[in-house]
């Protein structure tokens, strides 16, 4: 009986506000408007001084948004990014990032 209690609480739990999942990588990215700056695969951006994000560390690239939104990282094209960041919660850059690690 406690077992069953176990069982329906970890569907509802997936279902929580703010839990993503793995494969919400790509849905966040065309959500948070990161397509329009780094193309829909993430590899053909509109600028050749934009980077392409496709096939990087999922490390590397969490830490990088996480630095833009909180200012730490300030150089480049990072100003552009500022204005996004703010709209995308640490797990969803988590869940991004890791989608972005997953591609060629």
């Amino acid at each position: 009986m406690k077992y069953q209690a176990l069982l329906l609480a970890v569907p509802l739990f997936a279902l929580a506000p703010g839990v993503q999942a793995a494969d919400d990588g790509p849905a966040l990215y065309l959500k948070k408007t990161c397509i329009a700056c780094h193309g829909k695969d993430a590899k053909t951006p509109i600028l050749p001084t934009y980077p392409k994000l496709a096939g990087q560390s999922a490390d590397y690239a969490f830490n990088q948004m996480k630095d833009i939104a909180s200012g730490a990282r300030n150089n480049g094209q990072t100003a552009a990014m500022k204005g996004i960041m703010h709209l995308v919660s640490e797990e969803e850059m988590r869940t991004i990032a890791n989608w972005l690690a997953t591609l060629q």
